[in-house]
């Protein structure tokens, strides 16, 4: 579809949301009415009034009013806790009162916590839960995006503005110093391996692209709810899986009653959110005279950086189909997104379906339940890379461009200088192909036998297979090194497949009348599989047919052929855990785990993961009668998780093969005593609800110690060459507070105001380490490459920044180092201390809006771009240079050499305004067969209030070294972007 036909498209939307506007007033009424109490007739208020299969809802005042806007044949549903829910029909009425009776059976809200489900009130971990209802809004591609800024401790970034880009996931803080960080993910059930099975390819003489974000796969709008399972006392029933937490993802499911189908579709437009302040033709020229500088000059005036850009477009269309009855649900859904990147040749093609279904047999006591989510995604990748030298990728090309000198000749051909390590942007765009096609199928089936009303079997079968196909070229008129009359062709594809066998027996039983027992037990078996190979050549026969289709014709000395089969991974697992209930007062939860990983030595191939946890519900207590709070518990938890994120076969002897028919050898050495991460969590938790509801919030204080932590050396000499891994004697620890407040300042007729606001102070160190130097945090371009800017150091935090420090410019324009540059020290720390969310929302009769901030502060990144991309150096080198550079107070000298220093550590705080939506609810049109119509309009990354000079200070650009992961590093990344979107839902 061309840029034209999207228009269309977009203006065909804007008008069909005009026509449901203007038949909207025909079609919905006013109903208003008060809900009282049934045991003494008082008002009960914040009570919900909600309109079935929609999100038009009021909430009642203090006197228990409410007024919304409903069709004449909407169900309206009311809901307040501790009282039974009641669906009542409008049948045309105005005014419609309840009288709701309490019930303290009522099922309240239910949260995933692994294996089960429990409900809110009776939690004992520290688990956050968000509801559909509550996500984010906007450009949505992974699930991950729709909590940024919604979870008290958790930090979500984006690796790369790339559509689909890879994201960093932290949970309460970095705990690994060489294996994963990330959470595990836990899709209905099934645990995804979190990797991706699209081929990574670095571009010839260029670098290293950045990687998918493996949650790529699943469609957002087909999910129900995301739970955060934070300290051990959640997690720990995932055991050596669980120890950087668990996000449990749950999707839709079907609901009894007629077919209804589900509909939303969305345009939007994207841009560049900010873009880095360079020097233009004209700056540049009077700033060649300042300097004395002759030549340069070529009497252009270029943005070369706006040439790459453009206004991408977005289109999104969802539908859904569910239904059934008491005997069977199902619900089928198919989606369609297509994003166009800001800058040009890049964007995403994201194709859905799913399909669930749930039935019963033999009265109800066999459930058999199927899923099944297939997704394609089609990638154009831009050549923007993690570790380019001083040729740069693509960003740091356009930011190095002469601003005097065109990036077209006057006869409009590309201007490319042979030979000159000057790379035009445009023509970098247009020698560069780079599509990877990835498809995903995640099925299971899991059937459940009630063997008696207390005790049920479950088993559950997953299978989650990823193929990854890619292919990438670059034209041979290109002037990069190794490419410049070649060119450069490779195919490549990767299969990743996951197979789990669970079985379950949970039992539910009281014990007298006054204390519950729910109970799990349970055995696992996983696989891991992944394999792939690679073709490459250069020198083709003829540039009139794409490399990929002709790699044949490449010359034989530069045709290479590689192919891996990682160690097939097992790991089986059995667990437990017990809830008691006592009174509703006394809660306590007891977790075990026993894992046996293939990954693992000999001589530890099991690991036990046990956790306790407590609360006490002191609202339920007598000398509490009468108190403000209508909920008040207090939690405390224990308990062991581990960390098993790194390669398989690392503890076992393995070889390798190189081209040619090379047999490398011994690449790692087995070490039988090798065992997981062990991290220790303990926790303290308040929380509370006081005036009906109006106000309430959590508290939770914890500290979690991670030992035995897995590193990959090389081996020492006379040893056979290769790596081996070892547990290293250390410990680090992450502590802090979090909290979560959400409270309804005005509750009133036709009139709300909610506001919540969640934040964490946190504080990682790593201590009790004597082991050897472990460097990362790699630094790339002109003249740097090969230094590091983060060192592994006892009693500091992880990543620490070890630089020169840098006192400002000198005498006749020269950098003042301490020690003349010659001593490190550390001077910076990439992990926030304060993590802040903000959201807000806003009802007044069909109109609402909702707004979302989070942010970060205390840390700092390393800005590589201004390093080594945009230094004052550059005037003597033809390129352009950053215009903060120019102080005629104290002009720079053009000596200053490219140093890794504390110049170019910059304060990170940032406050992001993430999305904002405005939405009218339309209610039911057309004499109610369309229903719940909504149209929004939602702006998505609007601005961000921040110092940091780079794109966007929310990025963590991946600068590893030998495994080793980086953190809060800035490499002229693909830049974020700020996105309009206008959409609309409704349902039939």
């Amino acid at each position: 579809m061309n840029i034209k036909q999207k228009a269309k498209s977009f203006y065909l939307l804007l008008l069909t949301m005009l026509g449901l506007i203007v038949g909207s007033s025909v079609h919905a009424q006013t109903v208003s009415g008060t809900v009282t109490s049934s045991a003494d007739g008082s008002p009960l208020a914040g009570a919900t009034v909600l309109v079935e299969g929609t999100t038009v809802g009021a909430f009642t005042n203090a006197d228990g009013k409410y007024s919304l806007n409903a069709g004449d044949n909407a169900n309206l549903i009311f809901s307040f806790v501790g009282f039974t829910r009641q669906t009542i029909a409008v049948n045309g009425r105005t005014v419609i009162d309840v009288v709701m009776e309490a019930n303290e059976s009522t099922l309240e809200e239910v949260v995933v916590v692994g294996y089960g489900t429990v409900k809110k009130k009776d939690l004992t971990g520290a688990v956050s839960s968000i509801k559909a209802e509550d996500f984010n809004a906007g450009i949505i591609i992974a699930p991950d995006q729709l909590v940024q800024g919604k979870v008290a401790g958790v930090q979500i970034m984006n690796n790369s503005g790339q559509p689909g880009g890879t994201a960093t996931f932290r949970i309460r803080g970095n705990a690994s110093v060489r294996s994963g960080n990330q959470p595990l993910f836990v899709v209905d059930g099934v645990p995804l391996d979190g990797r991706t099975a699209r081929p990574d390819i670095g571009l010839s003489g260029v670098g290293a692209s950045p990687s998918s974000n493996p949650l790529n796969f699943i469609n957002p709008n087909d999910i129900e709810s995301i739970d955060v399972l934070k300290d051990a006392s959640a997690t720990a029933i995932y055991g050596s899986r669980g120890a950087n937490g668990v996000v449990i993802i749950t999707t839709k499911r079907g609901k009894a009653g007629a077919p209804s189908v589900s509909y939303n579709a969305s345009v939007g437009v994207s841009s560049i959110l900010k873009r880095l302040d360079v020097l233009t033709g004209d700056e540049y020229r009077k700033t060649l005279a300042d300097y004395g500088l002759t030549g340069g000059d070529f009497g252009g005036n270029e943005d070369a950086l706006g040439a790459i850009l453009r206004n991408g477009i977005t289109q999104n269309y969802n539908v859904s189909i569910n239904g059934g009855n008491d005997q069977g649900r199902y619900r089928i859904s198919t989606s369609y997104l297509d994003q166009q990147g800001i800058i040009q040749k890049s964007g995403l093609k994201k194709y859905t379906s799913s399909f669930n279904g749930s039935y019963n047999f033999l009265n109800d006591r066999l459930t058999i339940d199927m899923n099944l989510l297939a997704s394609h995604n089609k990638e154009q990748i831009a050549p923007i890379v993690n570790d380019a030298g001083f040729t740069g990728s693509l960003i740091g090309q356009a930011l190095q461009w002469f601003p005097t000198r065109p990036l077209r000749k006057a006869n409009g051909d590309l201007d490319i200088e042979l030979g000159s390590t000057t790379i035009n942007p445009l023509a970098m765009l247009e020698a560069n192909d780079d599509v990877a096609n990835t498809t995903n199928i995640l099925g299971s089936i899991s059937p459940s036998f009630k063997i008696t009303d207390k005790l049920q079997y479950r088993f559950l079968y997953s299978i989650n297979h990823g193929l990854g196909i890619r292919k990438s070229q670059t034209a041979s008129w290109i002037n990069i090194q190794g490419v410049e009359g070649r060119g450069w062709g490779a195919f490549s594809n990767n299969e990743l497949t996951t197979q789990q066998f669970t079985h379950t027996l949970s039992y539910n039983t009281s014990i007298g009348s006054n204390v519950d027992l729910n109970a799990v037990a349970g055995y696992e078996y996983m696989k891991f599989e992944n394999r792939g190979m690679r073709l490459s050549g250069q020198d083709f026969l003829t540039d009139e047919l794409p490399y990929n289709n002709i790699l044949q014709n490449s010359s034989q000395s530069s045709r290479n052929i590689s192919s891996f089969a990682d160690p097939t991974s097992e790991l089986q697992s059995f667990f437990g855990r017990a809830n008691v209930n006592i009174q509703g007062k006394y809660l306590l939860t007891a977790t075990v785990r026993a894992d046996g990983s293939s990954k693992f030595g000999d001589n530890n191939k099991y690991g036990v993961f046990p956790s306790f946890a407590a609360a006490w519900n002191l609202a339920n207590e007598d000398f509490l009668s009468g108190s403000p709070f209508e909920s008040l518990k207090l939690r405390a938890g224990w308990g062991k998780t581990g960390n098993q994120e790194f390669p398989a076969g690392a503890s076992q002897e393995r070889y390798g093969f190189g081209n040619n028919g090379v047999f490398n050898g011994l690449e790692n050495v087995a070490n039988p005593d090798l065992r997981w991460e062990t991290s220790t969590t303990l926790n303290l938790g308040l929380d509370f609800s006081v005036a009906n509801g109006r106000l309430y919030g959590s508290l939770d204080f914890f500290n979690r110690s991670t030992t035995d932590l897995l590193f990959n050396f090389e081996t020492i000499q006379p040893a056979p060459a290769g790596r081996y891994w070892v547990n290293l004697d250390g410990e680090v620890v992450n502590s802090g507070f979090e909290f979560l407040v959400n409270t309804f300042i005005i509750s009133k007729d036709n009139f709300s105001w909610e506001v919540g606001v969640n934040g964490a102070f946190l504080k990682n160190v790593l201590t009790n380490y004597v082991g050897p130097t472990v460097l990362t945090g790699a630094l790339h371009g002109q003249g740097i490459t090969g230094s590091t800017v983060q060192r592994l150091e006892n009693d500091q935090p992880l990543n620490s920044f070890y630089v020169r420090e840098w006192n400002g410019i000198g005498e006749n324009g020269l950098d003042n180092l301490t020690d003349g540059g010659n001593t490190l020290y550390f001077l910076g720390d990439p992990n926030p201390d304060i993590l802040l969310g903000i959201t807000t929302s806003l009802t007044a009769g069909k109109l609402s809006a909702n707004v979302n901030f989070n942010g970060a502060f205390g840390h700092q990144i390393y800005n590589n771009t201004a390093n080594t991309i945009l230094p004052i150096g550059n005037l003597n080198s033809g390129r352009n240079i950053a215009a903060s550079l120019l102080d005629v107070a104290n002009q720079e000298n053009l000596s200053n050499s490219i140093k890794s220093s504390s110049r170019y550590l910059e304060s990170g705080d940032y406050l992001k305004l993430t999305n904002a939506t405005i939405s009218y609810n339309l209610g039911d049109l057309f004499n109610g067969y369309v229903k719940g119509a909504r149209v929004f309009v939602t702006g998505q990354n609007l601005f961000v209030l921040t110092n940091f000079t780079g794109f966007d200070p929310e990025v963590n650009v991946d600068k590893q070294v030998s495994g080793v992961p980086s953190f809060g590093i800035e490499y002229a990344v693909y830049p974020s972007a700020r996105s309009i979107i206008a959409g609309v839902s409704f349902s039939f």
